[in-house]
């Protein structure tokens, strides 16, 4: 090791945990209205209300709690963070998702691996003055390729331009991800970095053309696949 330190970067649904935390609420019929408000790109707008609706269905902040500290992870993932959480010295972890600060927290709280990252950069999340559970966007951007509420891009760039204003430099990025919403940060990666998608899934599809980003591209089945990876970048 020559000092410099690795970044882990993660998605969160169908990478950290094996499903899509925020389809994985109390169990509940929605409106048929409420269901077709969907538009493309506004998830959280629609999250908004499918939470709003659940509160009024007089479903509490522990049940939610409930059901997130239930979700699966996905196989391998413990074995990774929890050897990332021993390893601090030579690896920082973040998680930049589509979900929300609460369900994210809630299930590493949940699984004893909260330790293992150091920042998560989500759509923020409070309970408003009736116990519902209220989400808004992350943050504004100009990024045509991203959802409104948050380009990932723009979070990992700017988290990486703040590391280096104190000096930090790291010495490889591992991208970890299974989406669409994935590949605009991978397209920043550089020559040494990784993007890792998860076989099976759009990101592995979106980077299947001929040398769509500079970084190197390993997909991933498990967490232990992560892991390798991990690992020999520790020791190179």
């Amino acid at each position: 090791m020559d000092g410099m330190k690795t970044l882990m970067v993660l998605d969160f649904d169908h990478t950290v945990v094996d499903d899509n935390s925020d389809t994985c609420l109390p169990s509940q019929t929605l409106p048929d209205a409420l269901r077709s408000s969907y538009r493309r790109g506004h998830w959280t707008e629609f999250m908004c209300r499918v939470l709003s609706y659940i509160g009024e269905q007089r479903v509490g902040p522990e049940g939610v709690r409930g059901v997130m500290e239930t979700l699966p992870l996905t196989p391998g993932m413990r074995e990774l963070l929890t050897f990332v959480a021993a390893h601090k010295s030579f690896v920082d972890c973040i998680v930049i998702s589509d979900s929300n600060a609460m369900f994210i927290d809630w299930i590493l709280v949940g699984a004893g691996l909260r330790a293992a990252v150091d920042q998560v950069f989500t759509n923020p999340a409070t309970f408003n003055q009736l116990g519902h559970l209220q989400v808004a966007p992350h943050h504004a951007h100009s990024c045509s390729r991203c959802p409104a509420n948050l380009c990932k891009r723009a979070v990992l760039e700017r988290y990486l331009s703040g590391r280096g204003a104190v000096g930090v430099e790291y010495r490889r990025v591992i991208y970890v991800g299974d989406g669409g919403n994935d590949l605009c940060p991978a397209a920043c990666l550089r020559g040494r970095d990784v993007a890792m998608p998860r076989r099976g899934y759009a990101l592995e599809k979106l980077l299947g053309g001929p040398a769509p980003i500079r970084a190197r591209v390993v997909p991933w089945s498990s967490g232990a696949d992560v892991l390798e990876q991990l690992r020999a970048s520790l020791e190179a």
